[in-house]
């Protein structure tokens, strides 16, 4: 079995940074939005797929430099502030199947979280939703996962937090282990992610061995 790790919120409890960041730069250039606004509607969706949205939603082009002005202030902010998941670290030191990192984020923003939260060496293999033409809730990215791990989808088991993660890992025919334990989940948000697919929902990671063992 394979082990698909999301990064944001899951390894990483970066959602909370991230989505004030977005907020402020958004409100900045006249998109007047809440870090909640952020949170209930982009946490797990690609920068590609949230700008596509916004311009959609309010008939605009964005600027240009706008991911770049994000990422300097986001970067920024992890260097300082971002920390791992609590317990993460044990708990997939304690799981004894290949695993993978799939996620929304760039490839820079992956492996500076990684770094800082001193979880990098736990992983070889890193996916990015820049690398599919579809990001989640498309399940493009867990596909080409499986694949770049010679893996049949059904022999793959997703760790995600978010609804667009449960949704793309159901998409693709594999499991689903919602995970709820970051900061930025609320009440309610097991709920949801049992709604949209996953089969087993935790609070902390370190239960994440038993509901492995239970999912496999």
């Amino acid at each position: 079995m394979l082990l698909i790790f999301d990064c944001d919120g899951v390894l990483v409890d970066s959602e909370v940074l991230a989505c004030e960041i977005d907020a402020r730069i958004l409100t900045r250039i006249g998109l007047p939005y809440s870090a909640q606004d952020i949170a209930r509607k982009f946490v797990g969706v690609s920068f590609k797929d949230m700008v596509a949205r916004l311009e959609a939603e309010h008939a605009c082009t964005l600027p240009a430099d706008l991911g770049s002005h994000i990422d300097s202030a986001l970067f920024a902010s992890f260097e300082t502030d971002l920390k791992p998941i609590d317990g993460v670290r044990d708990a997939i030191l304690s799981l004894p199947f290949p695993r993978c990192v799939a996620s929304s984020s760039i490839p820079e923003r992956i492996a500076l979280s990684l770094r800082v939260t001193g979880l990098a060496d736990l992983f070889d293999n890193i996916f990015s939703s820049t690398q599919v033409a579809r990001g989640k809730p498309a399940p493009d990215l867990f596909l080409h996962a499986a694949s770049r791990m010679n893996t049949l989808p059904e022999e793959c088991l997703v760790i995600e937090d978010s609804i667009a993660g449960v949704q793309a890992a159901r998409a693709a025919g594999m499991r689903v282990i919602g995970f709820v334990g970051g900061s930025h989940c609320g009440p309610g948000h097991a709920e949801k992610l049992r709604q949209v697919g996953a089969q087993a929902v935790i609070e902390r990671m370190a239960d994440l061995p038993a509901a492995v063992s239970t999912s496999c």
